[in-house]
């Protein structure tokens, strides 16, 4: 039996090259390309729609991790869904690692496929990356939704999470190299993963770690000491949408968070959903994903 998964991104990326998404490779720099899923065709009226970015965790491409949020709003928003470097289609030859260059290209294909403001949406590493984002060009980023994610990923938030999670590093949970370390990373980052047999959990691993040594080296740069972090002050409004029982970054990490950010910032949390939060609590995590991009533009009605 062939790999399920080659062919589930088969049929996924027809379902969205039906509802009027198409992937484009943007060259962001030469050596640096990135993979993004874009609206089908860049009209005078798909201008005039809201733009809203979709940036990923480490677990999965873009796509396949933002799935049925795009489903939910491709009709009524400008749906842009980049692959962050070293998933999916999207590489560079520079040694850079950091947050900062994520951020960076991220913005730059942004800029380059037309993107003058944006909702970022981001989910854990993908939340971090968004950071960024508005922290550099906050011209570009006017509002985020940030998902089981940090600022930074400072030592102190890193060992609390890893003594609760069991890890020595980050690493050894998120780039398993056996069928029981995948089975592992699921069911901690869900609240209530199903039984699924090994063959699955083998078949991801044969195809989500193309680029491990990268991965690694994207992890090690994300791990800042305590005393070289400054919280960046952020005149965008933030809405925290988080999954009740994370295990990663937990309730405590978000109320912390939403203490730093101040008066912009909102909390909501999802009840009986872990880190997956996006897909264990699907209608719930839309509902309110389409509340908070509504309230922005109705904001914007009245200014």
């Amino acid at each position: 039996m062939g790999n399920i998964f080659p062919v589930y991104k088969f049929i996924l990326h027809g379902v969205m090259k039906l509802v009027g998404m198409r992937p484009q490779t943007v060259e962001i720099e030469p050596g640096t390309i990135m993979n993004f899923w874009v609206p089908n065709k860049i009209t005078e009226k798909q201008k005039s729609k809201p733009a809203v970015v979709f940036i990923h965790g480490f677990a999965m491409d873009g796509i396949t991790t933002w799935q049925f949020q795009v489903l939910s709003l491709v009709k009524d928003y400008a749906v842009y869904v980049p692959d962050l470097l070293f998933f999916g289609g999207s590489t560079t030859d520079k040694p850079d690692r950091s947050l900062e260059f994520q951020a960076e290209c991220v913005a730059k294909g942004l800029r380059i496929l037309g993107v003058e403001r944006c909702t970022v949406v981001g989910l854990s590493y993908g939340g971090m990356v968004g950071f960024k984002m508005a922290e550099l060009y906050p011209n570009l980023v006017e509002s985020m939704v940030v998902t089981c994610s940090v600022m930074a990923l400072t030592r102190s938030i890193t060992n609390a999470s890893l003594d609760r999670l069991g890890f020595k590093c980050w690493s050894d949970y998120l780039l398993p190299d056996s069928v029981k370390g995948v089975r592992n990373l699921f069911e901690i980052a869900a609240y209530k993963f199903p039984h699924l047999p090994d063959w699955i959990y083998k078949h991801y691993l044969e195809v989500m770690f193309e680029h491990r040594k990268e991965s690694e080296e994207l992890l090690d740069a994300l791990i800042v000491d305590d005393k070289d972090f400054t919280a960046a002050h952020y005149p965008q409004r933030v809405h925290l949408l988080w999954g009740e029982n994370d295990k990663i970054f937990n309730m405590e990490t978000a109320n912390n968070l939403k203490l730093q950010l101040g008066d912009n910032a909102t909390l909501q949390s999802i009840e009986k959903t872990g880190h997956l939060v996006q897909v264990e609590g699907l209608f719930v995590y839309n509902k309110e994903l389409k509340k908070f991009l509504s309230s922005l533009l109705e904001e914007n009605v009245h200014e």
